[in-house]
């Protein structure tokens, strides 16, 4: 009996770099982890926005239990990477990802439009911060 196939899996940002290594190292020289997209929005949506996997999973469309499987991949790649000096590359493409915002988030700023393109940059939230691709508060004079 074959396994049931992946369901399709919502993600709301692209990221502005794929590959991130450590300094004065070839590429070339270094073993790779590679993130997928669906990881990179799972970190985004529970260590950056803070959600609870729940939450999380609503957005990316999955169960709460697949979503804590992603994160969990997700953060493991990610520390091997830190700890054993890798570069970390984010794939750059994914069948079962689509990069579309869910419907409550089409308005937000951050979010990729659905020909792939990222929004421009951050705007005003109107309370002195600025709201970038990454749904992440900025402050206007604040150095990131």
């Amino acid at each position: 009996m074959a396994p049931r196939p992946c369901c399709r899996r919502r993600i709301g940002c692209q990221p502005p770099a794929f590959y991130f290594k450590p300094g004065g190292i070839p590429l070339r020289d270094l073993s790779v982890q590679t993130l997928g997209l669906d990881e990179l929005e799972a970190i985004r949506l529970a260590d950056l926005e803070g959600l609870y996997h729940e939450q999380g999973a609503e957005k990316m469309g999955v169960s709460r239990a697949t979503f804590g499987r992603i994160l969990e991949g997700a953060r493991r790649k990610i520390a091997c990477a830190l700890i054993n000096g890798q570069a970390l590359q984010i794939a750059s493409e994914n069948e079962n990802v689509g990069v579309r915002p869910s419907p409550e988030e089409a308005s937000h700023s951050h979010i990729v439009e659905s020909d792939g393109e990222a929004s421009p940059s951050p705007e005003p939230t109107g309370d002195g911060s600025r709201r970038g691709r990454c749904g992440c508060r900025r402050r206007r004079n604040e150095n990131i």
